[in-house]
């Protein structure tokens, strides 16, 4: 297979070597980047020094540049196109991919920013906007960049409407080290994304005040009950919580250490600002810019989230780290599942 990667950050990188090394397949992978300086770096080195430098380039990827207009030329002839821009860029990317007769599907986890007093949208909401022809999709679940470059065991979910998308999908990414899963339920995976960055940093808070394993377990698990709320109001399945972009992403981006989002929830449990945090990352935490989407689709929607809520109360300084754990312990006793 024929694969363009548009975004050389570290996610998208790691999906391209994945491809280009996997020794079951033939494809040619091409990875692009809007950054001259960067592509110029990377095919010297062969490294992308900035994302994954722990990680060789395999000879048989290849690094393209040029304007985000001339992306048509780039992907023309190609079998399947990923976008692996952050959230921030995905509207306008799928609208200079908008005529692609191809497959189409990206990486990105989150809600788009609320603009103009509307409500921010998902992935799949912002493409029936801006390009509704396309055959669309997202290639999500539990992944740290660094393991699927390294070729470490990982499983991952193929969303779409399109059993020709979910397909194409898991013939371009399916590998001895990498299983992709298919799934139908493209508002159930896209919600998990998005969720789980949320709860993650509420997970990294719990976890920088030492308040202990059991509330650890309780957050995440009352963390997973709040998505499931969210995507069945949605219109997504409650299964699809139980799969790989829901419960199995929440419980990586919450406890492991290369999470970013997990990473933030501590730096701001160890008196840091906001600012520091972020800063410190030296990559996009998308929890950061989406938790006030989250809340406020929920409250549209009549969703009680109160750990999201927590979360951006926090965020926006309105909450102290001991005073968001007080709030979520303090609310009246309720009956399980709800």
């Amino acid at each position: 297979m024929k694969i363009v990667v548009i975004g050389a950050g570290a996610w998208g990188t790691a999906l391209a070597i994945s491809a280009a090394q996997n020794s079951a397949s033939s494809h040619q992978v091409t990875l692009w980047a809007r950054d001259t300086s960067q592509v110029q770096a990377m095919q010297a080195q062969r490294l992308n020094s900035r994302y994954l430098p722990e990680v060789t380039l395999p000879p048989s990827l290849q690094l393209a540049v040029s304007a985000p207009d001339e992306i048509g030329a780039l992907v023309r002839g190609a079998d399947v196109v990923i976008v692996a821009t952050p959230m921030a860029g995905l509207r306008a990317m799928l609208t200079q991919l908008r005529h692609c007769q191809m497959p189409v599907a990206w990486l990105c986890k989150g809600f788009e920013a609320a603009q103009a007093g509307a409500a921010g949208l998902l992935a799949h909401e912002i493409q029936a906007q801006v390009a509704p022809e396309l055959m669309a999709g997202v290639l999500s679940g539990p992944s740290f960049a660094l393991e699927v470059a390294r070729g470490q065991p990982t499983a991952l979910v193929a969303a779409s409407v399109h059993g020709e998308m979910r397909q194409a999908l898991v013939n371009a990414f399916h590998s001895p080290s990498l299983r992709v899963y298919a799934n139908d339920d493209i508002v159930g995976v896209e919600v998990g994304g998005a969720v789980k960055n949320v709860l993650a940093i509420a997970t990294g808070l719990c976890d920088g005040l030492q308040l202990g394993l059991n509330a650890r377990a309780a957050l995440i698990t009352r963390g997973l009950a709040e998505m499931t709320r969210l995507g069945a109001a949605l219109g997504a399945r409650a299964d699809t919580f139980m799969g790989l972009s829901g419960l199995g992403d929440l419980v990586l981006t919450a406890t492991g250490d290369l999470s970013r989002n997990r990473r933030v929830g501590l730096a701001l449990a160890q008196g840091h600002t906001l600012e520091q945090a972020v800063a410190s990352l030296g990559h996009v935490a998308e929890g950061v810019y989406c938790a006030r989407t989250v809340v406020q689709r929920a409250a549209t929607l009549g969703v009680d989230m109160p750990i999201a809520q927590a979360v951006v109360a926090l965020l926006d300084g309105h909450l102290a780290p001991a005073q968001a754990v007080a709030l979520l312990m303090g609310r009246e006793p309720t009956a399980e599942p709800v």
